[in-house]
Formats: C-alpha cells, sequence, structure tokens
C-alpha cells in the first residue's frame, strides 16, 4: 500500500541521478582498470581521473544543497533500526564520495602521475612525492572502493525494498522525476 511521502526537492534529485550515473560508472571503470590485461588500461584511467574529480565537485554541492534543501523526514512506519541505518548509510556514501577522489588524488601525487583533467588541464600535486605513501594510498583507495561498492549495493537494495516490497513512499520521493501536482502543491501551501 503506497502511502503519501514528501518528496525531494527537484535539484536534490537531479544531483542524486547524476551522481549514481556517475558513481556506478567509476565502479565499473576501476573493476575495469584492475581486470584489465589489455592496452585499455590507460583509456581507462583517462576518464577515471576526471570523473572521480568532477565527482568531488559535485558531492560539495549536494552537501550545500542537503544543507539548503534537507531531506523530506522518513516515514513514521520506518522501524528504528532502519531510521538508524538509512542515516549511517548516506553518512557512508557522502564521506566516500569526498574521501576517495582525494586519496585517488594524493596517490597519484605521490607517484608523481599527473591529475590531467582535459588536455593540458591538469591538477597540482597535494602530496609530496613518496612511493611507500603511494603504495599505501593505493592499498586505501582499493579498500576504500570495496566499502563503497557493499554501500552501494546496501542502498540499492534499501532502495528496492522501499520501491517494490514496502510501498512507504520512500523509494518515489526520490526516483520521481515528474514534477509535482497540482494537489501536492496546494497541500504544500501555508494555510492549505
Amino acid at each position: 500500500m503506497s502511502t503519501q511521502q514528501a518528496r525531494f526537492p527537484a535539484t536534490s534529485r537531479w544531483l542524486h541521478w547524476v551522481m549514481a550515473v556517475m558513481v556506478l560508472t567509476m565502479l565499473f571503470i576501476g573493476v575495469g582498470m584492475v581486470a584489465s590485461l589489455s592496452g585499455r588500461y590507460h583509456a581507462l584511467v583517462s576518464i577515471h581521473k576526471p570523473l572521480g574529480i568532477a565527482i568531488l565537485i559535485l558531492v560539495v554541492v549536494r552537501f550545500i544543497n542537503r544543507l539548503i534543501n534537507p531531506p523530506p523526514p522518513l516515514p513514521d512506519t520506518m522501524p528504528h533500526w532502519q531510521r538508524i541505518a538509512a542515516k549511517g548509510s548516506h553518512f557512508v556514501l557522502y564521506a566516500l564520495m569526498f574521501v576517495m577522489p582525494l586519496v585517488g588524488w594524493g596517490m597519484l601525487s605521490a607517484e608523481p602521475y599527473p591529475v590531467v583533467l582535459y588536455g593540458p588541464l591538469q591538477l597540482p600535486p597535494i602530496l609530496p612525492q613518496d612511493a611507500q605513501l603511494y603504495a599505501a594510498l593505493r592499498h586505501l583507495h582499493t579498500w576504500l572502493a570495496y566499502l563503497f561498492f557493499a554501500t552501494f549495493l546496501a542502498h540499492f537494495g534499501a532502495a528496492l525494498l522501499h520501491g517494490l516490497i514496502r510501498r512507504d513512499g520512500v523509494f518515489e520521493s526520490m526516483a520521481s522525476l515528474a514534477r509535482q501536482s497540482r494537489r501536492e502543491r496546494s497541500s504544500a501551501r501555508p494555510g492549505s
């Protein structure tokens, strides 16, 4: 049974879905880089670097947007442990979307590999050149990627649970790309 649930603002929904596509692309590119035994590795890296920086920039924009446009409240029917899990997983996702590109940038700085965004446009190094630091950051980047993939799968599983089984409006609050109906707009006005 579907219940009426407040929706995220359009900007929040747009940022969510753009970043979801970017993150999913990044995860698959990362897997492809690790598994690549052919000449595709360098092509994948040339996409991986600027996409990681774009995610870093967008997560900052998304965090600011979240402060300006707080998410709608979770349904009262949601168990307490699910509320804690939802907030915790969102915190982990935001933290990883911020930390992973920085670790990658630092790792490349320590080698030193240029972080080429496009053509001659590159980012400056953020850490000194150090082979041991590079190895440690590469190892950290890999484990953070595993954690990110697991958290992403948990987030996706929870979205399916809410959208297909519970039908409590949580999924629709972010998934709906349609504009607000007149009824929703009029009920959202003060004094309605």
